[in-house]
């Protein structure tokens, strides 16, 4: 369970009496005012992988993926779910962190950095796409048998239009997102995208530490 699910949510379920008495369900639900939404993507992978074979395409999505995994723990992230060759984690829940906009910036920086040291060692030219927004999200368990930790809410939302209306090789971010980031980071100004289903959207790019941010 503890590969599925964060630690505290685990523990809830595992006292819910109803998954065995058959009673009627618990809802997992909490509101986050605070967190940091993450969306990565490979640009192009499905070109990329053409003609692969199955075992090689596997292998490839599980060396980069596992790096992800590596930094959402080091950064102090919760991977939420990998979606095809998208992956997507938060800051800040499910135990609240007032810096969960630097761990998320941190995070999409460094794996920007682990795509380039797989170039590096595979031969390939593979990039990645990511997207972050801060803002209030609903998170709970969905399912019954395959548990799914997942969130909701416009925060959501606009964070995956972040990287999808990115750009390859870089992070792009909301200006509620930079505003919590401070002088910590530096970034280029983008301007207002329109964004599907969305909007307008003031929008930035994250190019980096300045030397005054503090790693988890």
């Amino acid at each position: 369970m503890l590969n599925l699910l964060p630690l505290p949510i685990a523990e809830r379920l595992k006292a819910r009496t109803e998954l065995v008495d058959g009673s009627p369900p618990e809802i997992i639900a909490d509101n986050f005012p605070e967190v940091s939404v993450l969306f990565a993507d490979l640009v192009q992978f499905s070109r990329f992988t053409a003609g692969m074979s199955a075992e090689r395409l596997v292998a490839v999505l599980n060396e980069i993926f596992s790096d992800f995994d590596s930094i959402a723990d080091s950064r102090g992230l919760e991977k939420i779910k990998t979606i095809g060759d998208a992956y997507m984690a938060a800051a800040g829940l499910p135990v609240p962190a007032a810096d969960h906009a630097v761990r998320a910036a941190h995070m999409a920086l460094d794996m920007i950095e682990s795509i380039e040291r797989f170039n590096e060692r595979s031969g390939y030219s593979l990039q990645l796409r990511v997207g972050i927004n801060s803002g209030a999200v609903v998170a709970g368990v969905i399912g019954k048998r395959k548990f799914i930790y997942d969130l909701w809410g416009d925060a959501v939302n606009i964070a995956s239009r972040m990287e999808s209306h990115g750009m390859a090789g870089r992070v792009q971010v909301t200006e509620a997102t930079r505003q919590r980031l401070g002088e910590a980071f530096l970034f280029e100004k983008r301007g207002t995208i329109a964004a599907k289903g969305v909007g307008e959207v003031c929008t930035w790019f994250l190019t980096g530490r300045n030397g005054r941010s503090t790693c988890k």
